[in-house]
């Protein structure tokens, strides 16, 4: 299906002017808070986890600063894992999930690893369920030299300053329906190209880098998220949202020439997940449980290597 002609804002043919893409802004709307939603919830953590605000965003009068927590009892001789969530703030269970797994599960791998975890890149893209931030900038096209998006380029700069090497790195993301109903009708006309809409998988599933694939890593993690939640089935091109499946519930991306936050650093081990939260076999709190396995899965793969 060609999505050229089903959005509102600009002229069809033509590439979005700044006029259209402030359109576009003015008509987002505030329909949650990300002070009450996650911050709080970090505060909570502060016993267990460093919280250094990396940046600051902002955006049309909204001041939103940018959180990262680092393991407390930090071990000089043990593995950097670095997970990210919220790279696209209407991705809920991404940011949910990342917090999630430092309050109930980060403990038992204390002394094995040390975590940087960012739980939400775009929390203006949080606040107003959107995937792009106010300049209609997808963040997760962003991570790449000279990058446009703040909230990319906030996170590119404290990871460099860091000047640690990870083991991993584990992206939580989500797959909905509104990314066939809003994203993609709203990315052909902004950039007056032909969209092709596809079926969003009904299942969760991974993305993996195709210049670091490591198949068995990812099939630990899907092993992982099986016994919680189901597991995205191919269509009948044996495609995921029009990518050849690599393996059961994987495909594969090339990451850093994407620009993806998955290709954010040099570590061996990466993936991104999709979650399925519009399935009717799933709830906001199985999305999260879903995420929490994803990590679990990862580490305990990297302890038994």
């Amino acid at each position: 299906m060609n999505t050229e002609a089903a959005y509102a804002i600009g002229t069809l043919g033509k590439k979005w002017t700044d006029g259209d893409k402030e359109t576009w802004f003015q008509q987002q709307q505030k329909k949650r808070s990300y002070f009450e939603q996650v911050v709080t919830k970090l505060d909570e953590l502060s016993a267990n986890f460093i919280i250094e605000q990396y940046g600051n965003l902002l955006y049309d009068a909204e001041n939103y600063p940018l959180y990262a927590l680092k393991t407390a009892n930090w071990l000089d001789d043990k593995p950097v894992i670095l997970i990210t969530g919220g790279v696209h703030g209407y991705e809920t269970s991404g940011v949910q999930g990342a917090i999630r797994f430092l309050k109930v599960a980060a403990e038992q791998y204390q002394g094995k690893f040390n975590f940087i975890v960012l739980p939400c890149i775009s929390p203006w893209g949080y606040e107003t369920i959107n995937r792009w931030n106010p300049l209609t900038i997808d963040p997760n096209r962003s991570f790449h030299e000279n990058s446009l998006a703040q909230e990319s380029t906030a996170v590119m700069q404290y990871v460099k300053a860091l000047g640690m090497e990870f083991l991993a790195h584990i992206d939580l993301h989500e797959t909905t329906d509104s990314d066939n109903s809003e994203f993609r009708p709203a990315l052909a006309a902004r950039d007056a190209i032909e969209q092709k809409s596809w079926n969003i998988p009904d299942g969760f599933y991974l993305v993996g880098d195709s210049t670091k694939p490591e198949a068995m890593f990812q099939k630990a993690i899907i092993e992982s998220v099986e016994k919680c939640t189901h597991i995205a089935p191919a269509d009948d091109e044996n495609k995921l949202i029009g990518v050849p499946l690599a393996q059961f519930g994987v495909i594969n991306y090339a990451a850093r020439k994407l620009g993806l936050c998955m290709g954010l650093t040099d570590a061996p081990y990466v993936t991104t997940t999709e979650v399925y939260p519009d399935s009717p076999r799933a709830s906001d709190e199985s999305c999260v449980i879903a995420q929490v396995a994803v990590i679990t899965g990862a580490l305990d793969y990297l302890i038994a290597i």
